[in-house]
């Protein structure tokens, strides 16, 4: 997101944490700090970023998560998080984005598991995530990590019963963005609001 007042509706809307994407090939691409004020995790998303973009970037935007969904290798993340530890003096969290199209994709999280805080299960696909594309969540069943991870892939306002049913002692939370979108970067506050209701009050 990149808009302030939209990011403002979000956040009253129920959101937790508030995606920026720092990738200069998206659409979302974020150019300018929004005032998003304080009580909401603020998460930069980059793809193949070298250490001086991300430590910049964490420290402009004042970000709590770093999300990376390039083609980082562990020695890399291993190498940013001493780097931004030294740089910010505050924890910046790292979760690692896993494309995900069969059950042998899952397995990719045993390579990363000792230098990120989480995982993201995304849907494979051409472009860098975004797609609105769902992939078979039951294939989660093969992660046996330690890590919590987000849910991720193409979940739409309609999807709150689908996402009521899938259960998995690590998942900490739901991924939404293009389905949820008027535009690229602009949410629909009154959608992401529904589906949170929907959600919370299923669950007690």
């Amino acid at each position: 997101m990149r808009d302030t007042e939209n990011i403002r509706a979000v956040i009253e809307a129920g959101a937790d944490w508030i995606g920026m994407i720092f990738w200069s090939k998206s659409p979302r691409h974020i150019t300018r700090v929004p005032d998003i004020g304080k009580g909401v995790k603020r998460v930069g998303v980059f793809v193949d970023a070298s250490e001086e973009e991300i430590i910049a970037a964490a420290g402009d935007y004042a970000l709590d998560i770093v999300q990376l969904h390039g083609s980082e290798t562990p020695e890399s993340i291993r190498s940013l998080r001493q780097t931004i530890a030294s740089a910010t003096k505050r924890d910046v969290l790292i979760f690692k984005a896993i494309s995900i199209k069969s059950a042998s994709d899952v397995s990719c999280y045993n390579q990363y598991e000792d230098c990120v805080d989480g995982f993201l299960f995304d849907t494979k696909c051409k472009t860098v995530g975004g797609s609105g594309e769902h992939f078979d969540w039951n294939v989660l069943t093969g992660y046996k990590g330690s890590k919590p991870f987000l849910l991720s892939g193409g979940i739409a306002p309609d999807d709150a019963q689908r996402v009521l049913q899938f259960a998995h002692p690590m998942m900490i939370g739901i991924d939404i963005n293009s389905r949820f979108e008027t535009a690229p970067g602009m949410k629909d506050a009154q959608a992401i609001k529904q589906f949170i209701e929907q959600i919370k009050n299923n669950r007690i």
